[in-house]
This record gives C-alpha cells, sequence and structure tokens, in this order.
C-alpha cells in the first residue's frame, strides 16, 4: 500500500500512509487511539475504500471497493468483536455462511471432520468441536475466528488487538497461533497495544501517528522505548521515563 489517504468529512484520518507485508511475515501496526490503524485496517479488508492511494497484490495494482474484493484477493480480517455467534457449536461457527451441502442437505459429517483436522493443524486445544461458543474461554474464542478465517486459504490475515482482555495463558496460546500462521507461510498484519506481544511474535513493526507513518522498526533489534517515542513523537513519556529510573535508582 502507498499514498494511501482517506478523510471522513473535516477529519483527515490518513495521509499518504504505506504499508507492505510479505508472505512468512508478521507485520505489527502499532499507534495510539485515533492514529489511523483502524482505517488503514479497513482500506485493506474493502470496508472502507481509501479516498486516494494504490494497493498492490503480488505485483500488480489491485482495486478493493467491497469486502468481497479482498476475499477474492485472498486477505482475511479478524476484528475485535470476533463476530462469533454465542448459541451456535464450534463446527457451525467455522462454516457460518459458508456452510457445506452434500445431496441437498447440510454435510454436518464432512463439516465436522474438516472442522478437526483444521483446528489440529493449528494445534487449538478446545473441549470438543460440538461445544457452544459460549462455552469456550477467551483464548479459544479468538482461536476459533482465526482458524475461521483460513477456510477460504487466504494468503495474508489481518488481526485486529487478538490479544485483547485475554489472560497470560489464553493470550500465549494465541501468540503460538500467530506463529503457526507465520509458519504455513501467511502474511499477518497484527494491530496491537500490547508491545511486548508484538515483540514477540513481529518481524517489523509499523507505527501510525495522526494518520501519518511515523516509523518502522525490526522488531528484534528494536527496544519498546524507541516505538513508543514514534507512537507519541516525543522524547519524554511515561515509558522513556521508567526506564530512566530503573537506569538511575
Amino acid at each position: 500500500m502507498s499514498g494511501i489517504s482517506k478523510r471522513f468529512g473535516a477529519v483527515q484520518a490518513l495521509t499518504d500512509a504505506e504499508l507492505e507485508v510479505y508472505e512468512g511475515e508478521v507485520v505489527a501496526l502499532v499507534g495510539d487511539n485515533g492514529a489511523g490503524k483502524s482505517t488503514l485496517i479497513k482500506v485493506i479488508a474493502g470496508v472502507g475504500p481509501a479516498d486516494t492511494g494504490e494497493i498492490r497484490w503480488q505485483g500488480r495494482p489491485v482495486h478493493i471497493a467491497k469486502p468481497h474484493d479482498a476475499t477474492e484477493l485472498g486477505i482475511a480480517t479478524v476484528y475485535q468483536d470476533l463476530a462469533l455467534a454465542d448459541n451456535l457449536d464450534v463446527v457451525a461457527n467455522l462454516f457460518l455462511g459458508q456452510e457445506r451441502v452434500r445431496g441437498g442437505m447440510l454435510d454436518e459429517v464432512g463439516m465436522e471432520r474438516q472442522a478437526r483436522e483444521l483446528l489440529t493443524s493449528l494445534s487449538v486445544r478446545i473441549p470438543s468441536v460440538r461445544v457452544p461458543a459460549a462455552g469456550l474461554s477467551g483464548g479459544q474464542r479468538q482461536s476459533v475466528a482465526i482458524a475461521r478465517s483460513l477456510l477460504g486459504e487466504p494468503r495474508v490475515v489481518l488481526l485486529d488487538e487478538p490479544t485483547a482482555a485475554l489472560g497470560v495463558a489464553q493470550t500465549a496460546e494465541v501468540l503460538d497461533l500467530i506463529d503457526t500462521l507465520k509458519a504455513r507461510g501467511l502474511g499477518v498484519i497484527l494491530i496491537s497495544h500490547n508491545l511486548a506481544d508484538v515483540r514477540a511474535v513481529a518481524d517489523r513493526v509499523v507505527v501510525l501517528r495522526l494518520g501519518r507513518n511515523a516509523g518502522e522498526f525490526r522488531a528484534d533489534e528494536t527496544s519498546q522505548e524507541q516505538i513508543v517515542q514514534a507512537i507519541t513523537g516525543a522524547l519524554d513519556n511515561p515509558v522513556t521515563r521508567r526506564s530512566a529510573k530503573k537506569e538511575n535508582p
């Protein structure tokens, strides 16, 4: 993506934003509230097309005007609300809207078998594929939502705050799943406010501030303080002050 701009009335949400992701790579998109992260993701997902700018897919320019366009290219999005139906079991949630039919009837056996195979391949641990979504933990729900996005065999997966409000063990499960997506050769774009999670799984970190690119870093070569400085635009912030106290008690 290059030169991506988006305006909502008098608000300029994005200005000449740029982002790229390659197969087998996790790119974290970070920034403060209102930085333009969600707007950029919606541009990629086809929910809110850009006003100006270019999107290139595998080297060729493409136009993403609606979610179907993104899906056809091989882009899957898992939003923060997950959009799971609590009263339906895991199988039904995985195939919701894309049910398999055989002989004019729902292929329940085939869908259950495919659900088991998919979750096993991702090392997702749940009590049963027939348990209602309401009975799953936060980490399990996130894993099911991510697994559902893979049914269309995407090349790029967008994850919006996948570890928000999760406990330590549940967060570890989701981070392991992100590593699995990377190992399968998928490109992953991760939106997160948790810089510890970002540095645990991301290869690159792209910072947005006030709708513009404010920095790009290699996650394994960059300190948390440097990323915070890019996010806030200030050398003096709570993270750097806390770090200074530890170095000079």
